[in-house]
């Protein structure tokens, strides 16, 4: 069983890792690049993780947490039409476009795009991390298919990973072009398609 101080160092172990790895990638981050974020000892980190990889899945898991949290008891969830709480989260990632550019994009996007043919372990937490983020929309999806009478040769699930298709490019060209207007503006592409797609355009506009 940790101790209170071993808990700490442990959090702070994963809360640079979030911030890091967004920074410089998997590759290029260190275990004393962690640490010297964390501020805290190699000795400390190996207490904790065998290695990086270790860390990095553990850093996952946090993420996963984190971010479920955050959506779960988003305030969009009470709404009681499906198709504005589909609206609504498109808006909540939106309005996450602040800050610096590793204080906004995805941890397991970044991830997967160094990892993927290399560490089969991260690469698999990334794509249950994103593909499990997109199940949750599923439900909403579904639900405003039946309400508003739209059929296709499409699925909710393929939508929903549409929905994480665009907002992970998204971050690729914040991180491209240095900002994140170009993040913003593609997701607004992507809620004009969901109105259109649902029957609900709204001229033009955001």
């Amino acid at each position: 069983m940790m101790t209170a101080s071993q808990h700490e160092s442990k959090q702070k172990l994963l809360e640079s890792a979030l911030h890091v790895i967004r920074a410089k990638g998997y590759t290029a981050t260190h275990v004393e690049d962690i640490c010297e974020a964390a501020g805290l000892t190699k000795g400390s980190f190996f207490h904790h993780f065998k290695s990086k990889e270790d860390l990095a899945l553990a850093a996952a898991d946090y993420w996963n947490s984190m971010t479920a949290e955050l959506f779960a008891t988003a305030e969009f969830r009470t709404l009681a039409d499906p198709l504005d709480r589909l609206l609504a989260y498109v808006d909540l990632r939106r309005a996450l476009l602040k800050g610096e550019l590793p204080e906004f994009t995805c941890l397991m996007g970044t991830m997967v795009q160094e990892v993927y043919g290399t560490h089969p372990a991260l690469r698999e937490a990334c794509e249950q991390s994103i593909s499990g983020h997109a199940e949750t929309l599923e439900p909403d999806i579904a639900e405003a298919m039946e309400k508003y009478g739209v059929e296709g040769d499409w699925t909710p699930k393929n939508l929903a990973l549409y929905t994480q298709a665009v907002i992970q490019g998204s971050f690729i060209l914040a991180k491209a072009k240095g900002g994140p207007q170009v993040a913003a503006e593609s997701i607004d592409h992507l809620r004009r398609y969901l109105e259109m797609l649902f029957g609900r355009s709204n001229g033009g506009g955001k």
